[in-house]
């Protein structure tokens, strides 16, 4: 059970960090501090002093400077290999497995394929969501969606270490929605694919 709770709470802070980049780690430095949730001692640098108060600075920095307008499309550049790379260490300091050297093989390989993964799909939508509205909005409206976007970092990361059950329940019901999705969109385009293909005439 623990291994599990701790696979749900690094993909909820993996994902996080595809929102901001900073602010899940820095959630997850205060949670390990308060005695929330505990990290791997190979990761323990990422709860000290220096790492708290560098990642205060960061996320403070980051968050105002996605509220200017076209600076933040400027930042997705850089953001969305560095939320991998913030994903990849979430996921990997909290993940539970044995402390042999293939449990730490296993760790890290989950971390990078589903925790940077994670991040990599949550950051990969909103560079596609801020570019949408960018052109819509001229920028104007992107100081709201990055708003939003710093809420959802810091309410994901607390949902996933403080309610990891419930957390895993939501992350299970999106996937059957985005599933759900995609198999309907599939199946309404192969009718509209056969019966434009029936139409065109032979030739000869």
């Amino acid at each position: 059970m623990d291994i599990v709770l701790s696979v749900i709470i690094g993909i909820g802070l993996a994902a996080s960090c595809g929102f901001r980049v900073f602010v899940p780690l820095l959630v997850l430095c205060i949670a390990e501090r308060a005695g929330a949730v505990s990290i791997g001692t190979s990761m323990s640098w990422l709860t000290s002093d220096f790492a708290l108060i560098a990642l205060l600075i960061a996320s403070a920095l980051e968050i105002a400077a996605y509220w200017v307008p076209w600076l933040d499309n400027a930042l997705d550049v850089a953001a969305t290999p560095a939320a991998i790379i913030a994903g990849t260490i979430a996921a990997a300091s909290v993940f539970s497995f044995t402390t042999t050297p293939q449990g730490d093989m296993l760790r890290w390989a989950a971390a990078i394929i589903v925790g940077g993964g994670a991040a990599a799909a949550v950051q990969s939508s909103t560079v596609v969501l801020r570019a949408a509205s960018t052109l819509t909005t001229g920028g104007f409206g992107n100081p709201i969606f990055a708003t939003i976007e710093s809420g959802a970092a810091i309410g994901t990361s607390l949902l996933a270490i403080l309610l990891p059950l419930f957390f895993g329940l939501v992350l299970l019901l999106g996937i059957v929605i985005v599933l759900t999705v995609i198999a309907v969109r599939r199946s309404n385009r192969r009718p509209m694919s056969e019966g434009s293909l029936a139409g065109v005439p032979s030739r000869g």
